[in-house]
Order: structure tokens, then C-alpha cells, then sequence
């Protein structure tokens, strides 16, 4: 008999614990690969700790994905997904070696969301970001290189576009990186941080608790706030603003918005705005036999009246309960509903701190060097796997269970 096949799509936070949430179910049965193997399909052989990659050192935002999934028995398949057949239960991945068809019994797609790409004139030709790894190791060369280049207006002029947390992470990042780049060219100055976003206020999705620390900290920092902001074109020397007025930047960077993998569209099923495909309390896709959705692509509700958002803090819990359930639903045995009882965000503020809120309207516990330190803690240790190789300790971190917040 041959083996019932467990694909997933993605290595990210969601698709890498669906792996490992699926490995450790069929080793609590005692199957083995003659019973069952689970595969996961990744563009290259890296886990990205993404959410680090506004940081100035980023080296340490990718784990080899052979460290988690070889001792955990799991295929790794490197490619990008071309195609999902759901009448004929196959997935199509364009291989340095060609197309490759990927059979299953079990289908997980978890290939998270991407940077949105408004048609602004230029932005694709000029504009930098730091949606993944490659992108950011580019704005880092980009950067370097404005200490070795001829002078020009607005050389030392970084612009942030988007005032979101990732929008907020990069700009307060900047004046510490502009300045090691001053250094090097032996200059003292001028440099410059805009932050734009086009609504009103900075941080607009912080609530009103969290809001005057962003604030105050956007002032220490000398990072100009340009609220309500329309850009309507990027070049080579800088922006267009929606009144006219061109700005002069050597440094754009836009971090306005995500959307769903646009492989979404693969399925007939319902989205939402940001092209997630709507999933019920077991991560199944209705009407889809045989197939589930974890993370940014997928919109789960994690508690009665909420629906799950693009994060680490979701993503994982998700893929461990996805990767749970496909096995679960293979053998007929019982799933676990997901529900997640709380909610915080940790903003870095760069040298500023950081702030600390609980609850969905997102009431401030902690700020500047305490809230710092727990930023700190969960970019670096708490969303990594256990390092090693150690199969046990994989296996455990992989249980469905939702962990406790971390300590404010």
C-alpha cells in the first residue's frame, strides 16, 4: 500500500510548523514513512524570520530549513508552485530541474502574503523594501554604497513609505544606519528620515494608547512624520508628492500594505480584501476536500468575534494546528479548533524602546528599554525552532497548543 502523501506549500512561520505540527502527529501514532510522508514545498532552503529583516544584521534572519525538517523525517522539495489540480489532488513546482508533480492526500497551503505593489509610477524600478531576505541584503548594499558615491541632493535622504509597524520598524532603524554610512564617507551630515503614510496620523492601526509614544518617539529620533501624504511617482533622484512638490531622496523604501500569495486565486473559493482565502475553525477550505490554509493566507477566526491577521504571533500557532488536523482528518480522528484567547503587538522603536500593548485595541503595558528587551526576546529566540537538530525538542515545540503571551 502505498503512502498516504501530506503536501505543504511554504516554509515560512505557518507552512514550517505545519510540517512539524504533521511529523510530530504521525510520530505520536507510531507511523512512519511507509505509513505517511509529509513534504514541504519552499522557494529556497531557508526559513526566514521575516519580521527581521528591518534590522541593520540581518545574517541571522534565515535557518536552513534541512536543520528543522531532517530530523523530523520531512521532504523538502525547492521550488516555486506553479499550479494546484484540485479535481485530480496535485501540485505543479517549477525545480531548477524542471516541473516537478507533486501528488496528495493532503493539501496545506501556508505561502503567506507579499509586499503590496500599487501601480505608483517607478516604484518597481526604484523603490527598495524589506519584504524578504534578498530585498533587504539589497537595501543594505544600497546603503553602503551611498558613502562611496559622488554627492548629490538628498544622497542621505531616506523616505519610508508606509507608516504600518513594519513602516515604523524600518524608519526608526535608519538614523543609527545613515549614520555608520556618514561615517564611512567622513561626513557629518546632513541626513534625513521621512516617514510618510497617506492617513492622518502615524500608526494609524496602534490605537490611541499606543499612539504618543510612536509619536514621541519619532521626535527623539529627528525622523519627520509627513501624515495624510500622497506619493505619486519615484525616480531615480527622489518622490512626487500629490501636491507636486518633488522631494529629493536617495533612499526610497516602500512598506505600504500586504496582500495574500496571489496563488490564492488557484482556489474557488471565498477571499477577503487582502486576497485570504476564508478557512473554518479547523483551517479547512470548504468545499475542498482534503485541503487546509494556515497564516497570512488564510482568515481564520481566532476568537468570537475576530479574524486572524498577518503575523508571526498567528502564523505559527496555525500551521502547528493545521499540521495537527491534516493528520487528524487522514486517520478520522478527532481536530482541534482554533482559538486564540489574546493578542499583543511589540513595536520597535529602534534606539527609542520599544511599546508593549494587549488587547485588540492595543492598550500600552510597557514601553522604551523593558518593552526593548521583550522585542528582543521573541525576534530572537521565542519565533525560532529549537536549534540543534534536536528531533525531541522539534517535536515538542510543534504540539497544538497556543502559547502563552510573552512577558511585558
Amino acid at each position: 500500500m502505498n503512502p498516504q502523501r501530506i503536501v505543504i506549500l511554504g516554509g515560512g512561520f505557518a507552512g514550517l510548523w505545519s510540517a512539524a505540527g504533521a511529523a510530530r502527529k504521525l510520530d505520536e501514532l507510531g507511523a512512519g514513512p511507509d505509513v505517511a510522508r509529509v513534504t514541504l514545498v519552499n522557494r529556497d532552503g531557508f526559513h526566514g524570520i521575516r519580521v527581521r529583516n528591518y534590522e541593520a544584521d540581518i545574517g541571522p534572519a534565515r535557518v536552513p530549513l534541512a536543520d528543522v525538517l531532517d530530523p523530523i523525517g520531512v521532504d523538502l522539495v525547492r521550488g516555486e508552485v506553479t499550479g494546484v489540480d484540485l479535481p485530480g489532488r496535485c501540485v505543479t513546482v517549477g525545480t531548477a530541474a524542471g516541473p516537478r508533480v507533486l501528488p496528495y492526500d493532503r493539501l496545506v497551503f501556508a505561502l503567506g502574503s507579499e509586499l503590496a505593489r500599487p501601480p505608483v509610477p517607478g516604484l518597481a524600478e526604484h523603490a527598495f523594501d524589506v519584504d524578504t531576505y534578498d530585498h533587504a541584503v539589497r537595501l543594505t548594499a544600497h546603503l553602503d554604497s551611498l558613502a562611496d558615491a559622488g554627492r548629490y541632493p538628498g544622497q542621505f535622504t531616506v523616505v519610508v513609505v508606509g507608516a504600518g509597524l513594519t513602516g515604523i520598524e524600518t524608519a526608526t532603524e535608519m538614523p543609527g544606519r545613515l549614520r555608520t554610512v556618514l561615517d564611512r564617507a567622513g561626513q557629518t551630515g546632513p541626513a534625513r528620515v521621512i516617514l510618510a503614510d497617506h492617513n492622518p496620523r502615524m500608526g494609524s492601526d496602534m490605537g490611541d494608547s499606543a499612539r504618543p509614544v510612536i509619536d514621541s518617539a519619532l521626535a527623539e529620533l529627528g525622523i519627520e512624520a509627513w501624515p495624510g501624504t500622497e506619493i505619486t511617482s519615484i525616480d531615480p533622484t527622489g518622490i512626487r508628492l500629490g501636491s507636486g512638490t518633488d522631494v529629493p531622496a536617495g533612499t526610497v523604501i516602500w512598506c505600504a500594505g500586504m496582500r495574500a500569495s496571489p496563488l490564492t486565486r488557484l482556489f474557488p473559493v471565498e477571499r477577503d480584501r487582502l486576497g485570504r482565502l476564508h478557512v473554518d475553525e479547523f483551517l479547512r477550505l470548504p468545499g475542498q476536500p482534503g485541503v487546509f490554509a494556515a497564516g497570512d493566507s488564510a482568515r481564520a477566526m481566532v476568537d468570537a468575534g475576530r479574524p486572524s491577521v498577518m503575523s508571526c504571533q498567528h502564523g505559527r500557532p496555525m500551521g502547528r494546528i493545521a499540521g495537527h488536523n491534516v493528520v487528524a482528518d487522514l486517520i478520522g480522528a478527532p481536530m482541534i479548533a482554533l482559538r486564540i484567547a489574546w493578542y499583543v503587538t511589540v513595536l520597535d522603536l529602534g534606539p527609542a524602546g520599544a511599546v508593549y500593548t494587549e488587547g485588540w485595541d492595543r492598550r500600552v503595558v510597557t514601553t522604551g528599554a523593558a518593552a526593548k528587551a521583550t522585542k528582543q526576546t521573541i525576534n530572537c529566540r521565542r519565533i525560532y525552532p529549537p536549534p540543534g537538530g534536536d528531533r525531541a525538542a522539534i517535536l515538542a515545540a510543534a504540539a497544538p497548543l497556543v502559547q502563552e503571551p510573552p512577558k511585558a
